[in-house]
């Protein structure tokens, strides 16, 4: 078997090792990290036709406010409507197909195509359509705005990450999340951003996926991150795995980051003793990854930006009183500047498998059984939308 063969159909055959029991299976083949046409149909099966993160709710706080986002070539566009929901839109004026949101900042009520004016009401309803039965006249019988809304994308905000499903056709996100929201279901309370200190993004020169690989799996913490792994040791953490949604690492040695006199940030209420010391880190499948301590929380967008490109968006959040009292602002700076080294140390790890996956003899890795079930399946995730039929 060739396993550097370019293309998806070469590819899908090799797929069937991937499918196999971590104790017997391969790893993804070098198409998925190195092939522009397995990416472009990776994309389409594996990103528009799952729950994809685009953004943060954070981001859009107010009435009116819009972010344009370039989501791998599809435009689209996020708004606060006026109840305070979040809506999110093919970013394109259904007349001529003109971008309508060129950059982020706050609609007058209205979106306004910039070309020949027609304008959709924050709920993607056409509203106004100038001159278009000729001058002066701004009907006309053939055009039904009724029929012409803005393309609505299905959206859901959670942990104030904003999920979209392009293609429409997967399952309610209640339903597809419903294992992690039970497992976290203490965590479903208010949490507030830390502020600018709290936001912070790593462009990194690999595949999207390698980064998910990475964070899902303790195995490399000796190596990678020995200040880290001083206090929170290999033999520390355990593995989290549900096929089909989600995996990760959780540790039972968590220890509360402290400032210069012993100020410790406030703990989110009502947590039960398994959080004392317990933290978990998630990859919620595709591209979210989520951490969850007694005191704060952080999300990761991983927004793949091209084959062999990928932005780390990375956002901090605390309780009301964490993130907003100034005498923790100390504290959540050092926070952040903690994450980042963490977080800086894997960035040397991801790009180094991104160039190995050139080398023409790499056939997906052995996978250790005890030591890398998350990886493998997050990998078997990967390789079953690929081969899977259309949903019902």
């Amino acid at each position: 078997m060739n396993v550097h063969t370019k293309g998806k159909g070469a590819s899908a055959d090799y797929l069937q090792e991937v499918l196999k029991d971590v104790n017997e299976a391969r790893g993804l083949p070098n198409s998925h990290y190195v092939d522009e046409e397995v990416f472009r149909e990776e994309t389409r099966r594996v990103l528009y036709e799952n729950w994809s993160a685009i953004g943060f709710a954070k981001d859009i706080r107010d009435h009116g406010d819009a972010m344009p986002v370039d989501f791998l070539g599809m435009p689209l566009v996020a708004v606060r409507d006026k109840d305070g929901s979040v809506n999110v839109f093919q970013n394109t004026c259904r007349h001529r197909g003109m971008i309508l949101v060129q950059q982020k900042g706050r609609l007058r009520g209205t979106f306004r195509c910039p070309y020949h004016s027609w304008c959709y009401g924050l709920d993607g309803r056409l509203v106004t359509t100038p001159h278009v039965g000729g001058p002066g006249h701004n009907t006309h019988e053939d055009i039904k705005r009724d029929e012409l809304g803005l393309k609505r994308i299905a959206s859901h905000v959670w942990r104030d990450v904003i999920f979209v499903n392009v293609s429409g056709d997967a399952p309610p996100f209640d339903e597809y999340a419903a294992n992690l929201i039970e497992r976290w279901k203490e965590y479903d309370q208010p949490m507030v951003h830390g502020g600018e200190i709290s936001s912070f993004k790593l462009d990194v020169k690999t595949n999207w996926k390698l980064a998910v690989e990475n964070y899902c799996e303790s195995y490399h913490l000796p190596w990678i991150h020995p200040g880290l792994n001083s206090y929170s040791r290999l033999e520390d953490h355990y593995h989290i795995e549900e096929p089909g949604h989600f995996s990760g690492q959780g540790t039972l040695v968590y220890r509360q980051l402290e400032g210069e006199n012993g100020e410790r940030f406030p703990d989110f209420p009502n947590l039960s003793d398994k959080w004392d010391t317990g933290a978990e880190y998630i990859a919620l499948f595709p591209n979210v990854l989520l951490g969850v301590h007694r005191d704060h929380a952080f999300a990761i967008i991983l927004e793949p930006k091209s084959l062999d490109r990928t932005v780390e968006h990375v956002e901090i959040y605390y309780t009301a009183q964490g993130a907003e009292a100034a005498g923790y602002a100390d504290l959540r700076r050092k926070n952040a500047e903690q994450w980042k080294e963490v977080f800086e140390e894997d960035v040397f790890v991801v790009e180094g498998m991104q160039k190995g996956r050139h080398g023409r003899y790499f056939d997906g890795g052995k996978f250790s059984p005890a030591m890398d079930g998350p990886t493998h399946l997050f990998h078997h995730w990967v390789a079953s939308q690929m081969v899977r039929g259309p949903r019902s």
